[in-house]
């Protein structure tokens, strides 16, 4: 599923970010028929390959491979594309430059920035819609200390969606860590926990102040619709 949202820029330095060059990151979660990962657990893999993007030296280093598109990318709307793959289709994604993330259950791939318009014909031909997952059995209460990224109760989205809105919430956070934090988060593999916030704690979460992804509501849920509240202990 896609997901775009505008990311933070300074009040004296207003970005039209519509007006720029529009970019997708591309995610492909593996769902083999007989074998199809958790549900949550897919969120958390896909929020942590995200991460493991933006802390790669290609997209760090100046003069990475990666580096530009990300900044392209960034630079306008922060889309995500969330698309399924199975048995070949999942091969040939490997295949292509990426970095695959893998949970419990999951693998999640996610690749450089591409064009809106533009994407490798691999990918291009995977399916978006129908990514519906389920838990096995209802996530454990997440550790203490860990980050949470909470979201929110009153909404439905498919697993897709999902996927790309916890991706989004753990980008939030990466922005407002300083290095040592982004350091000392890269180093537990992005350790992170993905669950559902209580009915009477949403709103005090929403006016905490730690990053909120509001969704552009081109898909599944209204435009400015809070999704996900990423609750890093660093940010508190």
């Amino acid at each position: 599923m896609s997901s775009p949202f505008a990311a933070p820029s300074t009040p004296d330095e207003p970005v039209d970010r519509d007006s720029k060059e529009q970019y997708v990151l591309p995610l492909v979660v593996r769902i083999e028929r007989a074998d199809p990962p958790a549900r949550t657990d897919a969120l958390e893999t896909s929020a942590r390959a995200v991460l493991t993007l933006l802390a790669d030296p290609r997209v760090t280093d100046g003069d990475g491979e990666w580096a530009e598109r990300v900044a392209a990318w960034e630079d306008a709307r922060i889309r995500k594309v969330v698309r399924r793959a199975r048995g070949g289709e999942w091969r040939k994604a490997g295949e292509l430059p990426g970095i695959t993330v893998t949970g419990a259950t999951a693998e999640v791939r996610v690749f450089p920035p591409v064009p809106l318009d533009g994407w490798p014909k691999e990918l291009a031909k995977l399916q978006v819609s129908g990514t519906d997952l389920d838990d096995p059995e209802a996530p454990a209460a997440p550790a203490g200390g860990l980050p949470v990224l909470w979201l929110n109760p009153d909404l439905e989205m498919s697993a897709g969606k999902t996927m790309a809105q916890t991706g989004h919430a753990a980008q939030l956070a990466w922005w407002r860590l300083d290095d040592t934090r982004r350091k000392e988060w890269a180093e537990s593999g992005f350790a992170l926990a993905v669950r559902t916030a209580a009915p009477e704690d949403w709103a005090a979460l929403t006016e905490s102040g730690l990053p909120l992804v509001r969704d552009a509501g081109f898909t599944e849920i209204a435009p400015g619709s809070c999704t996900v509240v990423a609750d890093h202990p660093a940010l508190r």
